[in-house]
């Protein structure tokens, strides 16, 4: 964990250094207020393992790092408002502290951000950079748009439901990790290797945040647990429970989905995932993309050494209880 933990603070030292204008405030204090709420900085951290891994070091592709990350919160902020979300790090989201026209004009202006940090690394490894970040963007918002048409759907599959989290979640650590490859100046194959890896581990990790969702500890989860079930959001877990369920098993989870007491709603809609054992259906699903996203890592041909740290966060992350 050492290349981890020296990242760690390196990427928290340079955050710290993000410079917003003082005025005007409430388009900047926003802005302030959420980059200093913490979270695991996964996807910058994934961008200069991604440079290290192929024998860069990790601070020359800062500045892409910094972008990832900066673009990730802008999406949060913009996510949070659509799905009505009260915290964030356990903390009050931006549009609950402020108001919904503060928080999309604030998370504008860190997309903004974002472009301007990543056209700072070098020129000649820029063009490609934006495109695979482009690409990326433009992803990630058809991913939102999937999760928000799937509210408004009877019935969604589970392969529908997989390349959502694809698009929504994961192409932004393949995306991350690719980056700091091309910063290193690595093959197009180990590129496309590296983007398969981290695009597998990112389906992994969101199953796991979808298990989480409901089955986490409050203290330790940051956000409402329960939240999903309470907005009746089509998670895997939810549709694996369809998938699996008899008819009167069915009827219980039609009805609890009209149920208003969200106490009654979790607790009804946990008791019956016990039952069917949807927790454990969800995870083989997990355990697949992770066995994919390792084979993607294996084919890489440079030393085992050199890929135990991206081992060491994979473990971190879908293991983990926030």
């Amino acid at each position: 964990m050492e290349a981890i933990a020296k990242y760690a603070h390196y990427l928290e030292t340079e955050l710290q250094k993000l410079d917003f204008p003082a005025t005007p405030g409430n388009l900047y204090d926003p802005l302030r207020y959420f980059m200093t709420l913490g979270g695991k900085r996964i996807r910058p951290m994934l961008t200069l393992l991604g440079a290290e891994l192929f024998g860069t070091a990790g601070e020359k592709a800062i500045h892409a790092a910094l972008s990832v990350e900066i673009f990730h919160n802008f999406s949060l902020i913009h996510d949070d408002i659509m799905d009505e979300a009260p915290l964030r790090r356990k903390q009050p989201t931006v549009h609950t502290r402020w108001n919904n026209n503060v928080a999309i004009l604030s998370g504008d202006v860190l997309l903004v951000k974002a472009y301007q940090e990543i056209c700072k690394q070098a020129t000649e490894v820029l063009p490609e950079l934006m495109q695979v970040f482009n690409q990326t963007a433009v992803e990630v918002c058809e991913g939102q748009q999937h999760d928000m048409d799937f509210e408004k759907e009877s019935t969604v599959s589970i392969p529908a439901y997989i390349e959502m989290i694809r698009l929504k979640t994961s192409v932004l650590l393949g995306c991350a990790l690719q980056m700091g490859a091309i910063v290193a100046g690595a093959s197009t194959a180990d590129q496309q290797l590296i983007y398969e890896f981290g695009q597998h581990i990112g389906i992994a990790f969101q199953i796991q945040d979808d298990i989480l969702d409901l089955y986490a500890d409050p203290e330790k989860f940051g956000k409402q647990v329960g939240g999903d079930v309470i907005a009746n959001k089509k998670t895997l877990l939810l549709l694996k429970a369809f998938e699996m369920a008899d008819e009167q098993q069915s009827a219980k989870l039609n009805h609890l989905l009209t149920v208003q007491n969200t106490t009654e709603k979790i607790i009804g809609v946990r008791t019956i995932f016990d039952e069917i054992g949807v927790q454990a259906a969800a995870r083989k699903i997990m355990d697949k993309h992770t066995a994919l996203a390792m084979e993607a890592l294996a084919a890489i041909d440079v030393h085992e050494e050199k890929k135990q740290p991206l081992l060491e966060l994979s473990d971190f992350l879908l293991v983990r209880e926030f």
